[in-house]
């Protein structure tokens, strides 16, 4: 599907040509937030239909799953933009939508929500305005300082460095390399399926159903990371051991002074792996971009994940909101 038409209003298709337009309007959005970039829409959108459109000024993602159209952002580009935006394109998805109910704007940070109430028209009441709105909290974002990340200092950190420690007795051979799409990529693909085959075994059987949907489009995700991964500047590392590809993990730039990782997987049998290359990678994001924080996403809504994501101490949780009508 090449374009969208509502209301004869053409979306176009969210691809790779749409990387240069949306960086554009990136640049004029200060935010910290880990969705907040081309690539990392575009990698896990491979299983979904998107589209764009500028409107009133602003770069303005969709998504279409399902007959139902909805937003995986807020409109990005100047604030004094942005609301007249929001009221436009929930038009356009209540045009397309059977009940205006369906239509949601994602992944909303506060700062946005903030433009958000401070661009009203001269006289209007929040609460008026709020009126018409549900503003729901939804997920946060997990961000570390960088050194915090890298010098493990402190008792906090006590059971990661023994967990690294221990890794690096037992696998003294290991080598980190830089993600290359030709040496790599294959590895990179066969690594990830025997992650989920070893994950799927050792599971409860009442959780891997809602696993397996789950990893039907994170398959999807990688793949796309994999065969455009030159063209999303992006960067990645892979850790070896006795020549084998044992983990990778990709990030970006999302902000001037804020990196993220976006995916990492290491094999689920070598212990202290997941642990090492994460530190091994922080310095990498910190060399290369000079980031002060990190950005690891959210937890999904996983109690599991939250765990894990916290005992490494964020120093920074960032809430996203979800825009509704009422």
């Amino acid at each position: 599907m090449s374009s969208l038409i509502v209301n004869e209003r053409v979306l176009k298709h969210f691809n790779l040509s749409a990387k240069e337009t949306m960086d554009h309007y990136l640049k004029m959005v200060d935010v910290d937030l880990s969705d907040y970039t081309f690539a990392g829409n575009y990698i896990w959108l491979s299983n979904s239909t998107g589209f764009y459109a500028i409107v009133n000024n602003t770069f303005c993602l969709f998504i279409l799953s399902s007959g139902v159209l909805t937003m995986l952002l807020p409109p990005l580009g100047k604030q004094e933009d942005t609301y007249d935006a929001i009221l436009e394109c929930f038009e356009i998805m209540n045009a397309h939508n059977e009940d205006k109910r369906y239509s949601k704007i994602e992944y909303v940070h506060e700062n946005i929500l903030e433009g958000f109430l401070d661009y009203l028209e001269e006289g209007t009441v929040i609460f008026d305005m709020l009126k018409d709105f549900i503003i729901e909290k939804k997920l946060v974002d997990y961000i570390y300082k960088t050194d915090d990340l890298i010098d493990l200092k402190g008792n906090p950190y006590k059971v990661k460095r023994n967990e690294i420690n221990r890794f690096k007795n037992v696998y003294p051979n290991y080598r980190i390399e830089i993600l290359d799409k030709q040496a790599h990529g294959d590895k990179v693909l066969a690594l990830f399926n025997k992650w989920v085959s070893d994950r799927t075994r050792h599971m409860p059987h009442e959780d891997s159903e809602v696993f397996l949907d789950g990893i039907y489009f994170e398959r999807f995700a990688i793949k796309r990371l994999v065969n455009d991964y030159d063209k999303l500047d992006l960067i990645g590392i892979v850790i070896y051991i006795d020549d084998e590809l044992k983990g990778f993990t990709v990030g970006e730039r999302i902000s001037e002074n804020t990196s993220s990782v976006i995916i990492e997987k290491t094999d689920f049998e070598i212990f202290g792996c997941a642990q090492f290359i994460f530190r091994e990678f922080s310095k990498i994001l910190k060399e290369r971009y000079g980031s002060e924080y990190i950005n690891v996403g959210d937890d999904m809504g996983f109690e599991n994940l939250k765990k894990v994501k916290m005992s490494y101490r964020p120093d920074k949780l960032i809430p996203k909101y979800t825009i509704y009508q009422k």
